[in-house]
């Protein structure tokens, strides 16, 4: 299921050619901070890919919410309505 999300957040990722700077910059709107740069645009995507994993892991080992994106939910409840029974 990571796979897929990340696959889907890079698909919806936006790419621009920063002239002044002569590199790609690209980022993932629905998620905050996603971005990254590269001399070309594949290497900003492959550098953008590895933002997005690591943001992903990040945010889900500090329970924080992951935005809900193409459908695909990673958030992981932290609250658990089962009670152990004794035996």
């Amino acid at each position: 299921m990571l796979t897929q999300f990340i696959n889907a957040a890079i698909e919806r990722a936006r790419f621009a050619l920063l002239d002044e700077e002569q590199i790609y910059y690209g980022e993932v709107p629905e998620l905050p901070g996603v971005w990254a740069t590269g001399s070309t645009v594949e290497q900003c995507r492959v550098e953008l890919q590895e933002v997005v994993e690591d943001w992903v892991a990040l945010g889900l080992s500090r329970n924080s919410h992951i935005p809900i994106i193409s459908g695909i939910d990673v958030n992981v409840e932290t609250a658990c309505s089962c009670r152990a029974i004794a035996p």
